[in-house]
């Protein structure tokens, strides 16, 4: 008999924090679906919430998902990491080149002490648009995963020099037109077997603040769909606290 094909998985929900709907949309992907991790945003208006709703349900995963390019600093004196409005400069606008590696190191740092003085324990860090894979921002990671002693998200594939990956393999494809109801059945169709697998996902309820301030809105509703009604594969073993747990 052929044996059958083995993954460990870790389904981690980006944007904790962003808004009390993305909030409530990853609580609720976990309590009733097949979230198993996040990663909290410490700068954003949700984050005070997504604090509470974190201690009120420990059975998640929580990490830091460390800004750059969203709604403003910890700090004050960081002026390479803002625009004229005191804002993180946005995406489009940001060129590594062009940021102080120590006033990175110092707001990063700050966001994940404010994590940690919540009461809360990180598990991991990432961060919001995949800016931790830069490779000019290498050192600030390399340190910041050696101080707090943190794992860190994959570049997708590739692992991040000098630290400790969250999983084996990092996938980013459950997103926009690719994130379809079938997508978890369709892992088998990859070479994942004996790996352990991190999937980016983005579930939320819809609000203002997440259709005001955020391209990737009303898509994020149909990932929570998916996220709810799914029922995993016999092969896929959820990890929830570092134990696996078959679905």
């Amino acid at each position: 008999m052929e044996a059958l094909w083995m993954i460990k998985l870790i389904i981690n929900a980006d944007d904790f924090g962003y808004s009390r709907g993305v909030n409530y949309g990853i609580i609720d992907s976990h309590l009733f679906g097949i979230v198993n991790s996040t990663t909290m945003m410490m700068n954003m208006e949700g984050t005070e919430h997504a604090i509470e709703l974190a201690k009120k349900h420990p059975s998640l995963q929580v990490g830091i998902h460390l800004v750059l390019t969203c709604g403003k600093p910890l700090l004050q004196d960081v002026p390479s990491l803002i625009d004229e409005n005191g804002n993180f400069k946005t995406l489009a606008e940001l060129n590594s080149k062009d940021i102080c590696l120590s006033e990175l190191e110092k707001e990063w740092t700050a966001q994940i002490e404010s994590f940690i003085r919540s009461g809360l324990k990180p598990n991991h860090f990432d961060s919001h648009h995949h800016v931790h894979t830069i490779e000019e921002f290498l050192p600030v990671v390399q340190k910041l995963a050696k101080k707090f002693n943190l794992p860190v998200r994959l570049n997708g594939l590739n692992s991040i020099e000098g630290v400790e990956g969250y999983s084996d393999i990092c996938l980013f494809d459950f997103y926009g037109p690719t994130a379809t109801a079938d997508y978890f059945d369709k892992l088998s169709e990859k070479d994942l077997d004996e790996k352990t697998v991190e999937i980016m996902c983005h579930p939320a309820y819809m609000d203002n603040l997440l259709l005001s301030g955020s391209s990737y809105n009303t898509t994020r509703l149909d990932e929570l769909d998916i996220l709810l009604k799914t029922n995993l594969p016999a092969n896929i073993d959820l990890l929830t606290n570092g134990i696996m747990k078959s679905v």
